[in-house]
């Protein structure tokens, strides 16, 4: 099934480039670094972090010292002396502002890869809560995600969500809103040559077709996301930031990065 074939892609493409990614190392788990050398067939992996705290762990990676992690992690990815860099334990908050500081960017778009319960992967955006809140911004979301995805040799197919069905119209105005902005959205990416979808409330028809999702607005692709990863028994492989340098984020609940390295090294350009 071409569905299914998304992750393989990815993976043949990482396995190909096996590029050098960095990792963040915060708060050291056998899980973290079990992960990062399973890692070793899509990359060469280099963990970024106190020293002495990783190789205690008995790890043959290559480590990188840093009292101050996320600044390093960063550091190293702006001067190209890695090809990607990963997350990990981090603070989202220091790495993720660090990373906007050194380049320059006002504002981060990311689009998290997932997996359903039943093994269908797909990417979904917008993931944080401050993203994707406006007609524009979702457009932005689309256009840089679309783009990214052929990175992966991947072709997007788009599918909107809005916050209820097309014959909901008239029942709220909060949701009409969400309605009428999926129409807009839909419009505006397919007259830009884009494959999109209106398909409504309906995420369990969007599945069937779509490989790139988008979410009414950041705080509901937020709950999408945590509800299938930590209610739902699916998973969450990484969100790569939308840019031409490599970043992949992750959550610290997980605690598993193997996949978030493989995407990260598939990236490299």
């Amino acid at each position: 099934m071409e569905k299914m074939s998304l992750l393989s892609d990815i993976e043949k493409k990482a396995r190909k480039n096996h590029a050098r990614i960095g990792l963040g190392i915060g708060k050291i788990s056998e899980k973290l670094i079990k992960s990062a050398e399973a890692a070793s067939e899509y990359a060469d992996v280099v963990l970024v972090g106190d020293e002495k705290q990783i190789k205690a762990t008995g790890t043959k990676l290559e480590i990188i010292h840093s009292a101050e992690p996320p600044k390093k992690l960063v550091e190293l990815l702006v001067s190209g002396e890695i090809d990607g860099a990963v997350r990990g334990t981090l603070s989202a908050t220091k790495t993720l502002s660090e990373l906007k500081k050194s380049l320059k960017l006002t504002k981060l778009y990311r689009v998290a890869l997932l997996e359903t319960a039943d093994g269908r992967p797909f990417f979904l955006a917008p993931v944080g809560i401050d993203e994707g809140n406006s007609v524009e911004d979702k457009v932005e979301l689309i256009k840089r995600g679309v783009e990214h995805f052929r990175r992966f040799g991947i072709e997007a197919r788009v599918g909107i969500l809005s916050g209820g069905r097309f014959e909901d119209k008239g029942r709220d105005e909060k949701v009409d809103m969400t309605l009428v902005e999926a129409e807009i959205v839909t419009k505006r990416v397919r007259d830009i040559g884009i494959n999109a979808k209106d398909y409504s409330i309906l995420i369990e028809d969007a599945i069937e077709e779509a490989n790139f999702i988008i979410a009414p607005d950041g705080i509901s692709g937020n709950l999408i996301f945590r509800t299938l990863v930590f209610l739902g028994g699916g998973y969450g492989h990484g969100a790569p930031v939308l840019m031409e340098k490599v970043f992949v984020d992750t959550s610290r609940v997980g605690g598993h990065y193997t996949r978030a390295i493989m995407l990260a090294s598939a990236l490299k350009n």
